[in-house]
């Protein structure tokens, strides 16, 4: 049973001059609630959270506290001026310190946090542990995080989720970071265009309930015989076409990783028998055995690698690894202390570094982008200013509008279309990622996707990774550099069993699948290496399968049509707990027979290639 709610809102509203935010909000959250808080950048989000912190009074409606409430709120941007180390940041947090000390300490411990350190010359990663380590030192009872993972790295993040399981309050979370959000959330509630919608399903659920909505207003329109505003129509277009996973961009983006696989274990033979001409003509990058110290600290130690034309590599690990410094050897802006770097030939290199992009403030988004003309040449094409902001989400009448008056978000948004509009073949992104809201984050998927050149990115936003990279460059932070063809998932699953064939480290169900998978399409090529087809068995399942992964789409789509009934879970509990056990079995049966079939269609194009 659900407890009562210890925090209200009521036909709450907030406007700022013209810009009515939201309205009529209505909202209860419980004891123990998970929530992601989920919309466009400037849709109000940061804005809710602080009329829920009490920073901010509504307009108008109702707030209902439950009698000593304690709420902890953690801001995107915290003011850390006052403060001379981390620590004292972290005490900031508690309303007597004197004797609990012993708390930030734990904290401190846990997130590895840099106690000592001047604010003002911390990183942004260490200033954001600090910053959360305040809002939970406290032990709130309801606990509100803007944006949250930004500027952390993949360990601190996987230590935040396991915090945020075990937390006994509520908690509400503003986040860009899917995977972050699928982990830990257990309601969802978007913010569109001042309306409020609540599910109480995770943010896991989120594309197929927004996509349903989104359906549920296009009928209405129709009906109506209104007229769909500019906002709303990139919406039901653009973000509904996105979110659907293209079987052909999956099929690439997995033969992306198998060419990449071949190309690692080519550049680590000693006897190198492939096309010299071929490779040279491809090659973007060829690192050997480079190392880089600062002072006795080895960065990077004995990492060599070939980029190739049209690769598309992430770069991992936690804060101070070195992931910037290994870029910087790799593009020749610093020297390694041994081994060398070539360069390859015609190489036209975008760079996109949010410490190193300056936006003038008084300058608007159009003068920006073009200065005095109205064209903006985008890699070889004449757009105008105008069209090209569209696409990355501004609306028209923001082209006149000061870089100044723009969100975070938004700024890095622009910095996003300045990089992405100059000629390249090669593009650089650092932290491209931060600040970016959900449909940004697709936008700038979409654009990488077809992006013909070659990419390398740094990125802690693991959902993000997955979509794009074709490989995974892994910094331990101990000067070990290794690369790892595929996901970030899969980069993952082979550092949790780092030796899969021993037998101390029992295989994981998924990690004993693809090896029987490998194994069994090894022994067919084997079988078949004179013949150019697929063996009977496996022509009759690349036909079947596309109809059994039709069926469950349909089973999936009857059970989330009846989880949607808010009435189930109170009319009938058992059949809401087994629908909701359900539900998530029948999203991965579907998503193995995908994977199924697409190991069983490569493997017929590489047959018939051979």
């Amino acid at each position: 049973m659900k407890e009562p709610p210890i925090y209200g809102l009521r036909n709450v509203s907030l406007a700022f001059g013209n810009n009515q935010l939201f309205r009529d909000v209505e909202l209860y959250i419980s004891r123990g609630d998970k929530i992601s808080l989920v919309g466009r950048n400037g849709s109000g989000k940061s804005t809710l959270l602080k009329v829920i912190s009490g920073q901010l009074e509504p307009d108008s409606g109702e707030v209902f506290r439950q009698p000593g409430l304690k709420i902890s709120y953690m801001p995107q941007e915290p003011d850390f001026g006052c403060f001379k180390t981390l620590k004292d940041v972290v005490l900031a947090g508690l309303e007597t310190p004197a004797g609990q000390e012993f708390k930030a300490d734990i904290l401190i411990s846990r997130l590895g946090i840099a106690a000592g350190q001047n604010p003002q010359q911390a990183s942004g990663g260490e200033r954001r542990k600090a910053a959360l380590a305040q809002a939970l030192i406290g032990e709130p009872d309801l606990l509100l995080l803007d944006e949250p993972t930004n500027h952390l790295d993949l360990p601190t993040i996987e230590q935040l989720e396991k915090i945020i399981a075990d937390f006994f309050g509520a908690v509400i979370v503003i986040s860009h970071d899917r995977m972050f959000l699928n982990n830990i959330s257990s309601a969802t509630f978007w913010l569109d265009r001042g309306i409020m919608h609540m599910s109480s399903r995770g943010f896991r659920f989120f594309e197929e309930w927004q996509e349903q909505i989104i359906n549920q207003e296009l009928l209405a329109q129709y009906h109506l015989d209104k007229k769909i505003e500019e906002e709303t129509e990139w919406l039901h277009k653009g973000v509904t076409a996105r979110r659907r996973r293209n079987m052909g961009r999956l099929r690439k983006l997995q033969q992306l990783r198998i060419e990449r696989r071949e190309q690692i274990k080519q550049a680590g033979k000693i006897d190198l028998k492939i096309d010299e001409g071929d490779y040279r003509s491809k090659l973007v990058i060829e690192a050997k055995h480079i190392s880089k110290s600062f002072g006795e600290r080895l960065i990077v130690g004995d990492f060599s690698s070939r980029v190739i034309k049209g690769n598309k590599i992430g770069i991992v690990g936690p804060n101070g690894a070195g992931k910037t410094t290994l870029i910087k050897l790799l593009t020749k802006r610093l020297e390694p202390n041994s081994g060398t770097v070539r360069i390859g030939k015609n190489l036209e290199e975008a760079y996109f570094d949010q410490n190193r992009i300056e936006l003038d403030p008084k300058k608007t988004l159009w003068q920006t982008l073009c200065g005095k003309g109205d064209h903006i040449m985008v890699r070889g094409q004449y757009r105008h200013v105008v069209a090209y902001l569209k696409d990355f989400l501004f609306r028209p009448d923001q082209a006149h509008c000061p870089v100044g008056a723009l969100s975070g978000g938004e700024k890095n948004r622009l910095m996003l279309a300045l990089t992405l509009a100059q000629p390249s073949n090669f593009l650089v992104l650092d932290e491209p990622t931060n600040d970016l809201d959900m449909d940004t984050l697709d936008l700038l998927q979409e654009v990488l996707d077809d992006y013909q050149g070659t990419i390398l990115i740094v990125s802690h936003d693991r959902d993000f990774l997955d979509r794009i990279v074709s490989s995974v460059i892994y910094m331990k932070g101990d000067g070990t550099v290794s690369e790892h063809a595929g996901s970030y998932s899969d980069l993952l699953n082979k550092i949790s069993t780092p030796n899969p064939a021993g037998t101390g480290n029992p295989l994981k169900k998924e990690d004993k699948k693809k090896l029987l998978t490998s194994k069994t399409a090894s022994q067919s090529k084997e079988k078949n290496s004179g013949s150019k087809k697929l063996s009977y068995n496996q022509q009759r399942l690349l036909e079947v399968l596309p109809l059994e992964v039709e069926q469950l789409e349909r089973q999936i789509a009857e059970l989330e049509t009846a989880l949607a009934d808010p009435n189930l879970y109170t009319d009938d509990p058992e059949r809401f707990d087994r629908l909701s056990r359900e539900l998530p079995e029948k999203q991965a049966e579907k998503e193995t027979k995908e994977n199924q079939w697409l190991e069983l269609q490569l493997l017929k194009e590489t047959l018939e290639q051979n």
